[in-house]
């Protein structure tokens, strides 16, 4: 019987590094094959640290989805922060893995790759097209830098060593493990905080910036996970007739979007909020509309499965778990 493989997931804290863990659990990969680190015990950033865990943990496949991140705040007050660490993290693991015999390994990228104004729906061909959104730039240059990387090793070493180094670009993604901070998190978790707290509180009324307008995209994370593990074990073949050697990286969305004021009166439903909703115009609005096109992902044979209400009664539940403890 074939020994399973060691499989690293790097960042295994963040929300789509332990969905993955969950996913590999569930597929039957044996948790005494699945190996990690928390941050504390080894830092992506330093090289001499990522070089000595693969020469001794030796993984036959990884899972990259470590990062830092964060929303336009913390990327405005932070973009030296941004596109150091990113960097640093992204070469250190590629580099080491490839050192150390890793012939299997999938880089988790992002949607903001994409020019700020970029076709609708956009497709991987927009990469490069045009320039990016200002206030996460430093983010997105760290992130396509990484798809290069996978693709330079594919070129360089692909034929030689058997180097098989894929990305994948997930669209806004929600699920258990977000982060529900009030200030700093994303659009579902920020809502689902806020009508929690407006139905507790017996508030007449919740207003949301914005005209409700802006079209958005949203995965359940569980899916994210599944179309990577999908990528990550799809044979050499059919990857390649799908994909370019200097255009390789695959969009995961769900497919379809909708708009700010129809995500807000989901939330309400889910978290039983009844009061009235109002959406302040004046405030910005943020790019008319992002959404991905999958289309490449689907000629590969795969789909989501969560669809939003069920995801966010889940995501709902999650931060029930998270206020209770």
């Amino acid at each position: 019987m074939n020994q399973p493989e060691t499989i690293y997931v790097a960042g295994h804290r963040g929300m789509v590094g332990s969905a993955i863990v969950r996913q590999l659990l569930a597929a039957g990969h044996p948790a005494s094959h699945i190996v990690t680190r928390t941050h504390a015990e080894l830092d992506l950033t330093d090289q001499a640290a990522v070089r000595a865990f693969f020469a001794q943990v030796k993984p036959q496949q990884v899972y990259l989805a470590a990062a830092k991140v964060g929303g336009i705040h913390a990327n405005n007050v932070y973009p030296a922060d941004f596109i150091y660490q990113n960097l640093m993290i992204e070469a250190n693991v590629i580099e080491a893995a490839f050192r150390n015999g890793v012939q299997k390994l999938l880089f988790l990228g992002s949607s903001c790759i994409y020019p700020k104004l970029a076709p609708q729906p956009m497709s991987e061909q927009a990469l490069l097209t045009g320039p990016l959104e200002a206030t996460n730039e430093p983010y997105a240059v760290a992130k396509i830098a990484g798809i290069k990387l996978c693709e330079s090793y594919n070129r360089q070493f692909g034929a030689s060593h058997g180097v098989d180094y894929r990305s994948v670009m997930p669209t806004n993604l929600y699920g258990p493990g977000d982060n529900y901070h009030p200030e700093n998190s994303h659009v579902i978790p920020a809502l689902i905080r806020r009508f929690h707290e407006a139905k507790v509180s017996g508030a007449p009324e919740v207003a949301i910036w914005g005209s409700g307008t802006p079209m958005r995209e949203f995965l359940y994370v569980d899916d994210m996970a599944a179309a990577s593990v999908h990528v990550m074990n799809l044979p050499k073949a059919s990857y390649e007739q799908h994909t370019q050697p200097m255009l390789s990286h695959i969009n995961v969305g769900y497919g379809s979007d909708m708009t700010i004021a129809e995500l807000a009166h989901s939330i309400a439903r889910v978290t039983g909020y009844t009061g009235q909703i109002t959406f302040d115009a004046s405030k910005p609005d943020g790019t008319p509309r992002k959404l991905m096109d999958s289309s490449r992902l689907h000629s590969l044979g795969w789909q989501a499965k969560v669809d939003l209400p069920t995801g966010l009664a889940l995501a709902y539940q999650d931060f029930l778990n998270k206020t209770a403890q």
